[in-house]
């Protein structure tokens, strides 16, 4: 079975690199590489343009990557989302997960990493490097029933306001309570859940159905 992929980046040289990389791989094929969102909107106006796979770029005139992710999520929520950017900020990974994408990864991927990054998508739906996982991400990749965890509803709270671009700070004034407070309610979580990031945090939020407020 081959899985069709496009790519959306607004630098051109890299986005034919990146094709010539994939087109390699045993099962993948690249349909076609667009500049930014609203290209790839007018191009799935045509159903033999509709890929698998989305290889989405953030930063991006006229249409960026949020912007994109969201539209494909609500319009064609079959079609999975792979992150590639050089923004390894905490901010824009949690953002890309919210807006439905199911992977997140750094340009200076290595091929091998990005070819297997494609095969869990396929097989499992999700995947996450390294530096970005937790045993929370590893449950999730492998549909494993979650632990029972204990939560406190100040805990509930503060995990529905990580999936936000707040401040620590600004959660804070948001629960009225001080930033030792906050520190106290995330350092729990980090122990009760086994992660040691933010992101992790937020992840585990958006599988539980906590990430809306």
């Amino acid at each position: 079975m081959t899985h069709n992929i496009v790519i959306v980046d607004d630098h051109l040289l890299i986005a034919k690199a990146i094709s010539s990389v994939i087109n390699q791989f045993k099962g993948y094929n690249v349909l076609y590489e667009v500049e930014n969102g609203k290209e790839l909107t007018d191009k799935f106006e045509v159903e033999k343009n509709i890929p698998d796979i989305v290889l989405l770029d953030i930063s991006m005139p006229v249409m960026n990557g949020f912007e994109t992710a969201v539209w494909l999520k609500q319009n064609h929520p079959a079609v999975k989302v792979i992150v590639l950017t050089m923004q390894g900020d905490d901010v824009s990974l949690v953002k890309m997960i919210r807006a439905g994408a199911v992977s997140y990864l750094n340009k200076n991927v290595h091929p091998t990493e990005l070819q297997k990054a494609l095969n869990a998508v396929c097989e499992k739906g999700m995947y996450y490097p390294d530096w970005a996982t937790s045993r929370i991400l590893y449950a999730l990749a492998n549909n494993e029933d979650e632990p029972t965890i204990k939560l406190s509803e100040r805990e509930i709270e503060f995990l529905r306001y990580s999936c936000t671009e707040m401040t620590y700070s600004e959660i804070g004034k948001q629960m009225f309570c001080s930033g030792r407070t906050i520190e106290s309610y995330r350092d729990a979580l980090f122990e009760k859940l086994n992660v040691k990031t933010r992101t992790a945090l937020a992840l585990f939020a958006v599988k539980i159905g906590l990430h809306k407020l």
